[in-house]
């Protein structure tokens, strides 16, 4: 990284060209705390300097977009090794691939605990309906596996099982 009269948006918050977006939330959120003009102990004018130095800080490195633009600028880059064309006859005039950068998506975070706990109960239930099917598998055996076929008595029996009606209500049935 060239080394800047001006300090860098990673050393204004005190990290790394590398840090997460997590470590730059977090360390936005440690340093506008301390230098918050209504909170801090400095003069008000200065006070006031570094916020907004942070706050742009922040602003730009927050921004997948424009974290990338600023991490050209300032001469750093995720990616060690540059693809030449396939073709270099002809330029390539595509624009940037995003699905191909290093940074997080807004919606790319670490699982809650909340979230973590109700996986961690899904996979019991899962594993517990696994566990009773077998359960149920080995102590029925084979006959749960068997059907029978039922067949009606012989005729003989329906004969002598067959009783005619007595009274008018059956009769009408």
């Amino acid at each position: 990284m060239p080394k800047r009269s001006e300090p860098t948006y990673y050393s204004l918050l005190g990290l790394h060209p590398s840090a997460s977006v997590i470590d730059i939330r977090r360390a936005y959120r440690e340093l506008s705390k301390r230098y918050h003009p209504d909170t801090t102990e400095l003069s008000t004018t200065v006070a006031i300097a570094k916020f907004q130095q942070i706050n742009e800080a922040y602003a730009t490195l927050s921004s997948p977009e424009r974290r990338l633009s600023y991490d050209l600028k300032i001469g750093y880059s995720r990616f060690g090794v540059i693809q030449a064309p396939p073709d270099l006859n002809h330029p390539v005039s595509r624009s940037h691939d995003w699905s191909k950068s290093a940074y997080l998506d807004a919606s790319d975070r670490p699982l809650s605990s909340g979230e973590i706990f109700v996986l961690f109960i899904l996979l019991l239930t899962f594993l517990g309906c696994l566990l009773l099917a077998i359960a149920i598998g080995l102590t029925r055996g084979d006959a749960a596996f068997q059907t029978q076929l039922l067949q009606p008595p012989p005729l003989q029996q329906q004969i002598t099982n067959f009783s005619p009606p007595t009274t008018p209500s059956e009769i009408k049935d």
